[in-house]
């Protein structure tokens, strides 16, 4: 999807967040949502893994962690080879706050008490100049220092980890552990003689490394919030009971990561 603005949301009001929410599954041809995040910390993690087109940054992270200059800070002394379009939203109007932002690397700041400010308005910013975005992020040049092995390992399990706990895969099941194997085997090279390889990897049967895993995403299922799920795991469920299989499952995520990879 090339001509969908991925966008990260950096905010820690409810009502905020939502707003935004609303405004962007209201138009999915545009825009697509990758993650929320009331921690500055956290939210720099998910450009590094995830390589947002934009975010949308609060400056004011009251209820989280940090706040939106110190993601601002990690983001510009990390040297990210793409880095995403900022948008700063803030109830702050001090101009010194303001152009500490830009020398951080902000390209756009909207004032929520200015005039006719609105999630609506800020998808709007986005409509008219997701193109330039788009086009912008695409012409940055990969950075010289090339990305080891490990490095390109830790970088791809902290992204499949991100993705289990948004749908409530508890990290402290057997299964959490075999999914990350799994999910990381299959986006190399499928194959289907996957519990084989795993039961060979972590001395269990085969039988017992399956059952973990898809025990792991019952659970799941059971216990997270619907909309958590809903909003999270996309793909259509065919088993009449309303979860997904570990075949399923293991593919949308392989899929889905190596898409953005």
């Amino acid at each position: 999807m090339e001509n969908v603005l991925e966008i990260l949301l950096v905010e820690d009001d409810p009502v905020a967040c939502n707003e935004i929410i609303c405004e962007i599954d209201n138009d999915p041809e545009n825009f697509r949502l990758i993650g929320i995040t009331n921690n500055s910390s956290r939210a720099f993690q998910y450009v590094a893994d995830a390589s947002p087109d934009a975010v949308i940054l609060d400056l004011e992270l009251h209820h989280g962690g940090g706040d939106g200059l110190d993601f601002l800070r990690q983001l510009k002394e990390a040297q990210i080879a793409r880095p995403p379009f900022i948008l700063v939203t803030t109830n702050n109007i001090s101009t010194i706050t303001h152009k500490a932002a830009r020398e951080l690397g902000a390209d756009f700041i909207m004032t929520k008490n200015q005039e006719n400010y609105s999630a609506k308005a800020v998808l709007e910013f986005f409509r008219i100049t997701k193109t330039v975005i788009l086009n912008r992020k695409a012409q940055y040049k990969t950075s010289n220092a090339e990305e080891s092995p490990t490095q390109a390992a830790k970088r791809l399990q902290r992204r499949i980890c991100s993705e289990l706990d948004k749908v409530g895969i508890s990290t402290k099941s057997m299964g959490y552990s075999y999914l990350i194997d799994a999910i990381t085997i299959t986006i190399k090279e499928p194959t289907q003689n996957l519990c084989d390889k795993l039961g060979e990897k972590h001395r269990k049967t085969s039988s017992s490394i399956e059952r973990a895993m898809q025990n792991a995403i019952n659970r799941a299922w059971n216990t997270s919030d619907i909309q958590d799920l809903l909003n999270n795991y996309t793909a259509k469920i065919k088993s009449d009971k309303g979860v997904p299989t570990l075949t399923e499952f293991i593919y949308y995520y392989a899929q889905k990561i190596k898409n953005d990879l």
